[in-house]
């Protein structure tokens, strides 16, 4: 029931910027984490970032100081700022969103996961 929508992978240079957006909609209620993890073949998924209900932010440290997660709460949308992108960012970026929902028989968590978008920092 819950409809992530993802946008702003591409193809960049090295030092090249991009953002990522992700957008749910659909029977959820609230919105307590945001996230955003990426994928390369034959490696772990990784968290890249994530952020609270409370703006609270974290990042994996190969990140920080060049990506920014952010969210507009009214639009559920968070979004990933990233600057000065490495051949190492290269993946499958994938959104991902926890709230609750409503239902007949009370309060639901729910969870949500992104179709992935892909990023290429290449020269």
């Amino acid at each position: 029931q819950v409809q992530v929508v993802e946008s702003g992978g591409g193809l960049v240079q090295p030092g090249g910027s991009l953002r990522l957006s992700c957008a749910a909609s659909g029977t959820i209620s609230r919105i307590d984490t945001m996230g955003w993890y990426r994928q390369v073949p034959g490696k772990q998924r990784e968290l890249v970032a994530r952020i609270t209900s409370g703006g609270n932010t974290n990042y994996v440290d190969s990140v920080k100081g060049r990506f920014t997660i952010s969210r507009d709460n009214a639009k559920m949308t968070v979004y990933l700022q990233m600057n000065s992108l490495k051949p190492e960012d290269t993946a499958v970026y994938v959104c991902y969103v926890e709230g609750g929902r409503m239902t007949m028989a009370g309060p639901a968590d729910v969870e949500s996961w992104g179709q992935g978008t892909q990023v290429t920092v290449s020269s």
